[in-house]
């Protein structure tokens, strides 16, 4: 499997008001492609950090950062952000929501509106798409913030705590949502989550950081097999491997804090 996303031998240090602090120190590990994988950890440990150094917002204090083979030096136009909010403009129909990246990045032709379109329609919001987001659902907005993601085909998708402005039946159907759209289209991802449940049921493995300096403490593959390749989300948490792994997140973490 090809790899994708590598840290090598990454720390930051940044300057606050009260002196330098040391957010991250000395991380490395490697993502492959088609990979999800959950950042875990208390607050303050540098979570928010790690999806800053892979999308390019901040520059390591030192180590490496590299994409697809190429080490990341400023904004990586190789990544794609989905933050709490879905953040759609409310003057903007679905489809204009959706395209709003490929009209920044200048990739607005004909291939790439196809795909969208494509999107649109396997995911259920073709028929929205001259609706405006006031006119949607929670879930329907946050699966068209993740199609506008999706949009400008990014080599590593970033979520950062991405469903938790949702209440929570919401969230644990969106969740599900969201997983099963990202095997299908085969992206790899980065989900930074404080939800310990959410986190091991979305991902193909888990790394667990300890508190500030952040470092790993914990990488591990999640391994819920059966006969389709993947399980989803709400099929995970009945399963008794969900508590084995949640009680060995929740005992790191309790020895962290």
């Amino acid at each position: 499997m090809r790899e994708i996303l590598c840290f090598e031998n990454v720390s930051l240090t940044y300057q606050a008001d009260n002196g330098e602090v040391e957010a991250l120190r000395n991380i490395n590990f490697s993502v492959s492609e088609g990979e999800l994988v959950s950042i875990i950890g208390p607050s303050g440990c540098g979570k928010t950090t790690f999806l800053s150094l892979i999308a390019g917002l901040h520059p390591a204090t030192s180590g490496r950062v590299l994409i697809a083979g190429e080490e990341v030096t400023g904004v990586s136009d190789k990544t794609g952000y989905m933050l709490q909010k879905d953040s759609l403009l409310d003057w903007r129909t679905i489809y204009g929501n959706v395209i709003l990246g490929l009209e920044i990045h200048g990739m607005k032709n004909v291939e790439s509106r196809q795909y969208v379109d494509s999107l649109l329609k396997m995911y259920g919001l073709w028929e929205f798409r001259d609706k405006h987001p006031s006119q949607l659902s929670g879930g329907m907005r946050q699966r068209a913030a993740l199609i506008r993601t999706l949009a400008v085909k990014p080599e590593v998708l970033l979520l950062d705590e991405a469903f938790s402005a949702l209440d929570y039946q919401t969230r644990l159907v969106v969740a599900d949502d969201v997983y099963n759209i990202l095997k299908r289209e085969q992206k790899t991802a980065v989900i930074v989550t404080h939800d310990i449940a959410e986190g091991i049921s979305m991902a193909d493995r888990i790394i667990v950081l300890s508190k500030r300096p952040g470092q790993i403490s914990l990488d591990f593959k999640v391994d819920f097999k059966n006969d389709g390749g993947y399980m989803p989300p709400l099929e995970r948490r009945d399963q008794p491997l969900f508590r084995a792994y949640f009680n060995m997140i929740w005992k790191e973490l309790d020895v962290n804090v």
